[in-house]
């Protein structure tokens, strides 16, 4: 250290000690300060920018004329966007998953240009710019506003405001921006004020700023990529349910919040653009390149949640009629409208509309209604008020689509939009919790639809096969999924996603069918009518509905029910799983338990808090009986005991409307067994569908024996109807057990015992096929299970069924004109390569290079891999491996080979010298779910232990790891189904 300089001046000890003490004070009170305000998470490198007040209104690049109300700024103040690290910012709003009650948005001036170009489809990333005015009522006095917005650029940020009352929202100042930061965690803007806003005015919030068009993600703004005649080209749409519409514009995003919003979309002129309101005007404007483009402003929007707000820019062409003055246009490819594939939905969805406007006696609020195909759209459909948004394939029927069940299913998908005009979009859930609310009734209401297009269609088989079904198959009391969740289960924004889930759509719509049922339509109808008209343009929660249901109840006394309604369907909708019902019909005693997946006998299983109030619909000696009530854990209900007459018999859950399964004591199962094989016919084909689901689920988890579900078939042999054999052969028949060499003893049984039942029917169905195929064209139900019915009979060894795919696969082969039938095209190509040999093998090869649809792509590769020549199926996989560029990109081969017990051998020991390229073509994982598929018959420590040693030097270090309890898993499973083969084929034996 030198020598202190010579100059300056003097301070004693004392002052220094003092002024270092003070200046530590000083730095300690600005570190404080700027933790307590600087509130800046991490923000993304294109969030870091000044987000300012320009020197003019807020605009867009390269724009020269104006196209929303602006007002001059005052220049004096900019606000700033600081990065402060998260862990100096203190907690606060920001850090809770939902908005502050602080502000109320009323109205969204909106205008969005994307800066999409015809002649330039090959830019590597797309941007939109954008700015929004929103009109808020404060209701609580803050500096400090919280809105939505995601991976947006914030230009510039204004508060104007109070807005004067009765000067056409003239202001009367500005409130100054201090500060704007992203709280990326729960995704939230943050305008720091300098000063409050006062309860009870309004204010306007203007915002520019600019964001990125997605490629590969269906979410906010996105882009479709496509060909149309012959060309190239390129559309832009939106998605904004749940949470997407705060990635395209900052907004209060959450479904409480409606406002009115008045849109205008920028685009070029070779596009159309659309969004939820009629066309208002439009102009044009060139940008500082002298460029033009078009702007085209909508009319106002009703009240409406943010994420129904929604555009599309386009070159469509459309179809169009009016429904009760009102126009509908279906949008798609321009060669799909000129080839009339959009037809179909065109002239289902004005009698959809005017069905549901006589059902629930409110008439569509909207002036128009259009519908857009777009080629790619991983949502399926969305309800969008005024534009709703389909993938292709569930909108446009084509031609040849008349003998699947794609015109079904375009009905039903068509019917779940439109029910949401109602039931989502005029009245929408509080918050997502009770999203159900939505889609529950949206899906009941499908079938209801159907049932208006196609009386004949037997609804309730339909809702069955459709909805209960997989449902049933997936629920039970360890689910932790209930129909309705509780807010505070909910802290992170993707949480709200998992809820679009089998749940809120298949278990929704049962208890809405449940709940019908019990109440009977009409007064069902008309509570739904007083909550419909109570609610329009708000939001409501599921106390709501329940509320004008029992008020509905009150005014008559026709149906009187054990509690309150709240107290019935709140033990539903509030709890995981459902009852098992046990009646015993020589005493009448019934009880409830909680469904529980694998049972185990003689241990106590986690305990269900509470029991369901269980509405029980019944027959008796086929007479519908009067709705019964199991309201407690056991209850005797003498008048469903039967006598010793064989005519004496009950079924419990009429129709299929409980959302529970039954049990019958011996007694209860003997006599329907009974009056099976007596007249199968009096017993409707709903109920014997729910007697063979019921039967076989419960004895897959140990309520019941197996030999009581098996007894159920004795009866086949008179059973003509496809889709009860449908739910047999789904239960007896598979790959595995005709396949598998472990099952040498079950199989000759099996198909000893169903074939001579099965004969009648098949006759039925094949005649149709060879003689007039079309004849099924409206049959649902049929074409729904002649797929299962016909690969059964197949793997069955039916030898007429293999003849008959030997014939339709080789005159298709050498007439393509003779399309196969589509229910059953993929077992025909199957068995065509099974039967056959390299010669047909290398047509379907030559099929697959030449086309280009994705699904039929597939389909041809799964049937590629059903050849049982060993050499083939090894050259198959080294194409899949080796090909530059790949094919079958659509499909693991590997995966598809190894699954058919051929192929199982074959490709184990193709892993042998080609498990580097496998990993290569198809990722690690792929060797590990090979493992798994090659392993599906392992029953002995032996044979995983071989197994793992095998596959060791494939896995990484933590794969390895992991496999073990998997395969002990397979292993177990496989042991518990040997031991269930070995009782069916001992109870072959005694009835074959």
């Amino acid at each position: 250290m030198g020598p202190p300089s010579s100059s300056g001046f003097y301070v004693s000890r004392a002052v220094a000690l003092l002024l270092a003490g003070l200046a530590a004070a000083l730095f300690l009170v600005l570190a404080v300060l700027a933790a307590l305000y600087g509130h800046c998470a991490r923000v993304a490198p294109s969030e870091l920018h000044h987000c300012g007040v320009p020197d003019a209104a807020p605009s867009l690049p390269g724009e020269q004329v104006e196209s929303l109300p602006t007002r001059q700024p005052d220049l004096a103040h900019k606000p700033e966007v600081e990065a402060t690290p998260e862990s100096r910012r203190p907690s606060g709003p920001w850090d809770q998953l939902r908005l502050p009650p602080w502000l109320v948005p009323l109205h969204y001036e909106l205008e969005l240009w994307p800066q999409l170009r015809p002649d330039d489809l090959s830019a590597p990333a797309l941007r939109f710019t954008g700015r929004v005015n929103i009109t808020v009522l404060c209701t609580v006095a803050t500096a400090r506003l919280l809105l939505h917005s995601l991976s947006l650029d914030c230009e510039s940020a204004e508060v104007r405001g109070p807005l004067s009352p009765g000067t056409g929202d003239a202001t009367v100042g500005r409130v100054p921006v201090d500060n704007v930061w992203f709280a990326l965690e729960m995704q939230y803007m943050v305008l720091e004020l300098r000063e409050a806003l006062q309860p009870g005015s309004r204010y306007e919030l203007q915002l520019s700023f600019s964001g990125q068009v997605n490629k590969d993600t269906r979410e906010g703004l996105f882009l479709n990529v496509y060909t149309d005649q012959g060309e190239r080209r390129t559309l832009l749409a939106s998605q904004m349910q749940p949470t997407y519409a705060r990635n395209v514009f900052p907004c209060f995003d959450e479904p409480a919040l409606k406002a009115t919003f008045n849109i205008t979309i920028i685009h070029h002129p070779n596009y159309v653009a659309l969004s939820n309101m009629p066309k208002l005007g439009q102009s044009e404007k060139e940008d500082v390149n002298g460029s033009k483009w078009t702007v085209t402003t909508f009319y106002t929007t009703p009240q409406m949640s943010t994420y129904l707000a929604t555009f599309a820019i386009c070159d469509y062409d459309h179809v169009s009629r009016t429904e009760r003055g009102k126009e509908i246009r279906i949008w798609a490819r321009k060669e799909d409208i000129a080839d009339g594939n959009a037809d179909f939905a065109l002239n289902i969805t004005g009698p959809i509309f005017s069905f549901l406007e006589d059902l629930l006696n409110i008439s569509y609020p909207l002036p128009k209604t259009d519908i857009i195909a777009l080629p790619t759209f991983d949502h399926r459909a969305m309800e969008n008020w005024g534009l709703m948004i389909f993938d292709e394939s569930l909108l446009l029927l084509q031609p040849d689509d008349q003998l699947t069940e794609i015109k079904s299913m375009i009905s039903r998908v068509v019917s779940h939009e439109i029910g949401h005009q109602w039931f989502g979009n005029l009245v929408t859930m509080s918050w997502w919790n009770n999203i159900w609310l939505n889609e529950g009734f949206a899906t009941y209401f499908e079938f209801g639809v159907i049932n208006y297009l196609n009386p004949k269609l037997s609804i309730n088989e339909v809702f069955f096969s459709n909805i209960l079904y997989d449902i049933l198959e997936q629920d039970h009391a360890l689910v932790t999924r209930a129909v309705s969740t509780q807010m505070d289960n909910f802290t992170e924004t993707n949480e709200i996603n998992e809820l679009f889930d089998i749940f809120t759509y298949n278990k929704g719509a049962s208890m809405a069918r449940m709940l019908s049922s019990f109440l009977n339509e009409n007064l069902f109808i008309s509570a739904l009518k007083s909550y419909l008209q109570t609610f329009s343009y708000s939001n409501a929660e599921q106390d709501d509905l329940w509320r004008h249901i029992q008020m509905a109840i009150d005014d008559q006394n026709e149906v009187v029910l054990p509690a309150t309604v709240k107290s019935i369907m709140d033990s539903w909708t509030h709890q995981s799983g459902f009852p098992v019902i046990t009646l015993n019909v020589s005493t009448g005693v019934m009880k409830q338990e909680p469904f529980y997946r694998g049972k185990v006998k003689n241990q106590t299983l986690l305990t269900h808090n509470d029991t369901w109030i269980v509405p029980i619909l019944w027959i008796k000696n086929g007479t519908t009986q009067s709705l019964v009530w199991l309201d407690k854990s056991t209850k005797v209900f003498p008048e469903m005991q039967v006598s010793d007459s064989d005519h004496d018999w009950v079924i419990l859950n009429l129709n299929m409307t409980g959302y529970y399964r039954v049990i019958y004591d011996k007694l209860g199962w003997k006599k329907l067994n009974q009056q099976l094989e007596r007249d199968p016919k009096a017993i409707p084909v709903i109920q014997k569908l729910k007697l063979i689901d019921d039967a076989f689920s419960l004895s897959n988890n140990n309520y019941i024996e197996i030999e009581t579900a098996l007894d159920l078939t004795k009866y086949l042999a008179e059973e003509d109807e496809i889709i009860v054999w449908n739910a047999v052969l789904v239960n007896l028949v598979s790959k595995d057990i005709v396949f598998d060499v472990n099952n040498y003893d079950i199989y000759p049984l099996l198909k000893k015992y169903l074939l001579k039942r099965l004969i009648s029917v098949w006759n039925i169905y094949s005649t149709i096929i060879r003689e007039n195929v079309a004849a099924i064209q409206d049959n649902y139900l049929a074409l729904m299970s002649l797929g299962r019915f016909f690969e059964s009979a197949c793997l069955l060894g039916l030898e007429d069924c293999l003849q008959l795919s030997r014939e339709l696969f080789k005159n298709w082969a050498n007439h393509p004109e003779n399309e196969i039938p589509y229910p059953i095209k993929t077992v025909i190509l199957c068995y065509g390569i099974a039967l056959g040999g390299d010669e047909e093998w290398e047509f379907l090869l030559n099929i697959y290079n030449n086309n280009t649809e994705e699904e039929e792509r597939i389909q041809l590769a799964y049937a590629m891999s059903c050849s049982r020549d060993p050499w083939i199926l090894n050259r198959y996989m080294e194409y899949a491996i080796t090909t530059s560029p790949f094919t079958f990109n659509e499909t693991n081969i590997l995966e598809v080979v190894a699954k058919s017990e051929i192929g199982r051998y074959i490709a184990k020991e193709f892993l042998v010298n080609n498990w580097q390229a496998v990993s290569e073509r198809y990722g690690t994982q792929s060797l590990v779910d090979l493992m798994y598929i090659i392993g599906r018959a392992i029953t002995t420590d032996s044979e995983v232990m071989e197994l793992q040693q095998f596959f060791s030097p494939m896995l990484e270090e933590h794969q390895r790891l992991t496999v073990q309890a998997r395969l002990q898993t397979i292993k177990n499973d496989n042991l518990k189904n040997k031991t269930r083969s070995a009782r069916i084929a001992a109870w072959l034996r005694k009835n074959t």
